[in-house]
């Protein structure tokens, strides 16, 4: 059985998107934080990581980014996650016997046409998954959660009512993450198989500089299905740039990268995989 990281708590999404990577025999190691979950990948505590890295609506996680480019990781693989939500309660409690309704702010925002029909308190927690696992532990008759299929699952709570969402496209992109050693980031070392690369690119500080280099991609097979900025840290207003590129073959994008560090560029590659093809809207 593999040993897995993920950030939140057991029955939280992450929770969820190692199941759909890796199967439901998996062991969880909750983390608090998602520095966390990368000390555990890094250590071999860990046989690997689930990292979220963007959403849908609310975009990209950008500290996240930070850790990819630190830390002795890299990426063997992606999920995009639907993210639906449920309404739950202890078990024969009824709609009307609720009073208040727990979980993560971010839930609740995406539950908020529902839940502002009902004269509910609504309090905000750590964790989807914590509020359930909270709720069980309680033994409330009048209280009631908002959390994945798999957290009312674990905690043996009734789903009183599901897909509360209001927006019903909102997917979560989440990283598979293992432990590398750094070397492993130059773009000579360029290893793996698969159809998608993650990679970050520090280009000179100078006009049309950007425009330059991704005029490195002209005639290949490769689509770029990501452009994302972010700060460095110790050079204010100055950023690198997140990549993620879909291509034909592992030759396209060594030439890729083989072009742009002519023109002066640092690139790093986070990992080459498969991209994930069960994502469809």
């Amino acid at each position: 059985m593999k040993k897995v990281a993920i950030q939140g708590y057991a029955g939280s999404f992450h929770h969820i998107a190692a199941q759909q990577y890796e199967g439901s025999a998996v062991e969880i190691l909750p983390c608090d934080t998602f520095r966390a979950v990368a000390r555990a990948v890094e250590s071999g505590e860990v046989d690997y990581g689930v990292m979220a890295i963007e959403n849908s609506i609310a975009g990209s996680i950008l500290p996240n980014y930070n850790i990819l480019q630190r830390c002795n990781v890299h990426i063997v693989g992606e999920i995009y996650l639907q993210i639906r939500q449920n309404l739950m309660v202890n078990r024969g409690v009824k709609l009307e016997d609720i009073r208040e309704v727990e979980s993560h702010q971010m839930a609740l925002l995406q539950c908020a046409e529902y839940l502002d029909a009902h004269n509910w308190r609504l309090v905000e927690s750590a964790d989807t998954a914590l509020s359930a696992a909270e709720l069980q532990r309680s033994g409330s008759r009048t209280t009631a959660a908002v959390a994945g299929e798999l957290a009312a699952e674990l905690f043996d709570l009734d789903i009183i009512a599901a897909d509360i969402h209001t927006n019903r496209n909102n997917y979560t992109r989440f990283l598979i993450l293992e432990r590398c050693d750094r070397a492993q980031f130059e773009p000579t070392a360029i290893r793996g198989v698969g159809n998608k690369a993650s990679l970050y690119l520090k280009i000179p500080d100078t006009s049309g500089s950007l425009y330059d280099t991704l005029g490195a991609l002209e005639g290949l097979d490769i689509n770029m299905t990501k452009l994302q900025s972010y700060p460095i840290a110790d050079q204010p207003f100055h950023y690198m740039f997140h990549v993620d590129m879909e291509f034909g073959a592992l030759t396209a994008l060594r030439t890729a990268v083989e072009r742009m560090r002519a023109k002066g560029v640092e690139v790093h590659i986070y990992g080459v995989y498969n991209k994930n093809t069960d994502f469809e809207l």
